[in-house]
């Protein structure tokens, strides 16, 4: 690394500290510790979730022409973690690897209605909440920058669990309200169901229909 050993040794105090690394008693060798592990898994399912997305994010992309975005909760913050660009020349800078709070952004307020029911009690106005539950997705404007708009909805595994989040994101005078509830909110909802599906979500509940039926 071309450190020296004492800033390596402060460096490694921390991870240390952190639960990123674990120094051996007897060897006195270090080696990743559980939290290390514990980003790993999380790394990995996020893997898998995004192999599958990819595909469903570049045909929504082109159908749409907007920049598609796929968003999982990371440390209480929406993280914008891959993209499937458009072929607009404007277009909203990229914000992939950026953070932004669970209320400022349509992909944030969807992990929050979703995800945490305490959480989103206490963040979001009941009348919100029952508003982006009725629509499935939510709406934003200037939350990830001025002039920006963004159309959220959510993804779902077989379990049931919110593991993400679909998101258009272009600039607001591509995406005035009327193309935003007649083409983009159809075409988005779609795309969250058919990714869903490849997950295992809707194969579950058929399969649980199927079983009260034959009960």
């Amino acid at each position: 690394l071309g450190m020296n050993k004492a800033s390596l040794f402060r460096l490694l105090a921390t991870f240390e500290r952190r639960g990123y690394v674990v120094r051996e008693s007897e060897s006195r060798l270090y080696r990743p510790g559980p939290v290390a592990f514990d980003v790993g898994q999380k790394l990995l399912s996020h893997m898998s979730l995004l192999r599958k997305a990819r595909p469903v994010m570049a045909q929504l992309a082109r159908a749409c022409d907007e920049a598609v975005y796929l968003v999982v909760g990371h440390r209480g913050a929406a993280l914008f973690f891959d993209v499937a660009e458009s072929a607009q020349q404007v277009r909203v800078v990229s914000l992939v690897g950026r953070r932004f709070s669970l209320e400022s952004c349509a992909a944030g307020r969807v992990l929050l209605v979703w995800g945490s029911a305490e959480g989103c009690a206490q963040r979001l106005p009941a009348a919100e909440v029952e508003a982006i539950r009725t629509q499935g997705a939510c709406v934003g404007r200037d939350g990830i920058g001025e002039g920006s708009a963004s159309v959220a909805a959510p993804v779902f595994a077989g379990s049931g669990a919110l593991v993400g989040v679909l998101a258009l994101v272009g600039p607001g005078f591509r995406m005035p309200p009327a193309r935003i509830s007649d083409d983009l909110l159809p075409m988005l909802r779609a795309a969250g169901e058919v990714l869903s599906s490849r997950l295992g979500y809707f194969r579950r509940k058929e399969s649980e229909a199927l079983r009260s039926e034959s009960i």
